[in-house]
């Protein structure tokens, strides 16, 4: 009989990268709807971004140094260096974004920029992690890596609709900034939860091998949440 698969590992980092990648994804998930704002306030609503944000941070920050910070510089290093830089740029666009009384320019210049350049570290960091699976098609890990970069896609195109214009002071369509960037967090939602069984399941001695010795084409099964 095949044994049940296990939810919870909380002594592996890759469970926890799993867990703080999933609440970072909540709050980017239900930070953009309206009802939100309404109840609580759009200083609130900041907030819930500004937190998810350090989740964020705190998951690829774990899984950067879970990753090995001196060994060989594969496809799937470079991913989680990439993406950890695309969080402290979503920690900087979050917390600016708190700010009251910005102009478009200064809204442009210290909320959107950041924000940009976080989602372009993401799309590139998405994109080396499908590559690091190119030999490992149809599997869990190439899921989890194909969904994220869905998730990434979707973060840059809310980046591009949340962009201020000048002139009229307005977002080029905040109604789709909101939609995808929602998306997008259900899409890193869903491959954080992927991650965590898989996560659970993996044996110490295949665990350990894996940080010994990942060529690119065969990286860390726990090292491809954007």
């Amino acid at each position: 009989m095949k044994p049940t698969e296990s939810w919870w590992a909380p002594r592996r980092a890759a469970w926890w990268i799993g867990v703080l990648f999933a609440i970072g994804s909540t709050c980017f998930l239900v930070g953009p709807f309206p009802g939100l704002v309404e109840l609580v306030g759009s200083e609130i609503d900041g907030v819930v971004f500004f937190v998810g944000s350090l989740f964020f941070t705190s998951a690829a920050a774990l899984q950067y140094v879970d990753g090995g910070l001196f060994r060989p510089r594969g496809l799937d290093w470079w991913s989680n260096a990439i993406q950890l830089v695309g969080t402290v740029f979503f920690n900087v666009s979050t917390l600016d974004a708190l700010r009251k009384g910005l102009d478009a320019n200064e809204y442009d210049r210290l909320v959107w920029t950041p924000d940009a350049r976080g989602s372009i570290c993401f799309l590139v960091a998405g994109c080396l992690a499908v590559l690091a699976f190119g030999k490992a098609r149809r599997t869990r890990d190439w899921w989890i890596a194909v969904v994220n970069l869905a998730g990434c896609v979707a973060f840059g195109i809310s980046a591009v609709a949340a962009y201020v214009v000048p002139s009229t002071g307005d977002a080029l369509d905040l109604a789709g900034a909101n939609v995808f960037t929602s998306l997008g967090a259900l899409c890193f939602l869903i491959g954080a939860v992927l991650l965590l069984p898989q996560a659970a399941n993996v044996s110490p001695a295949s665990d350990d091998a894996a940080h010994r010795v990942r060529p690119d084409a065969e990286p860390n099964p726990t090292k491809e949440t954007p």
